[in-house]
């Protein structure tokens, strides 16, 4: 099936990771999946890519070592080019400070990561389903939509 969208998904775990794109890969119409295993990879993929190549949405898990998640949120938030870029926290912690500090650091939402699997797959589901398909985003250069409208 054709992947719908594009996510880059950052984090340090490897169970997680591979449980995110199983999770992805049994949703069906699954996004185009670019993987980051470290916030320094994450910047530096970003910086590649141009306006057209940038993901719909950043998956961003918040604690990682050398350049955590609060890091990555802040230096995407500071580039003009990217400034603009939805990033959502994928986290284990409830903790209402981790909440706060990412919402003031400008994150588009913030996302518990489910420990049963079953919950982890809709969570992502639906999570990639928004960001991916039913919001808007602003059109970037040289991008054109994945679909026509409904003509609504």
């Amino acid at each position: 099936m054709q992947a719908r969208g594009r996510i880059l998904l950052v984090d340090d775990n490897p169970n997680d990771l591979e449980l995110a794109l199983i999770a992805f890969e049994k949703a069906g119409r699954s996004p185009e999946v670019i993987v980051a295993r470290s916030g320094q990879e994450a910047m530096r993929l970003l910086g590649q890519v141009s306006g057209e190549q940038l993901p719909d949405v950043v998956l961003l898990d918040l604690n990682m070592p050398q350049m955590d998640g609060l890091a990555v949120l802040e230096a995407i938030r500071e580039q003009p080019r990217l400034a603009g870029l939805p990033v959502v926290i994928l986290s284990t912690s409830r903790e209402e400070r981790d909440i706060r500090a990412c919402y003031a650091r400008g994150a588009s939402a913030y996302v518990v990561k489910p420990v049963e699997f079953e919950q982890f797959l809709n969570t992502l589901s639906a999570t990639s389903e928004f960001w991916t398909r039913l919001n808007e985003h602003p059109r970037r250069e040289g991008r054109r939509s994945a679909e026509p409208s409904g003509g609504q």
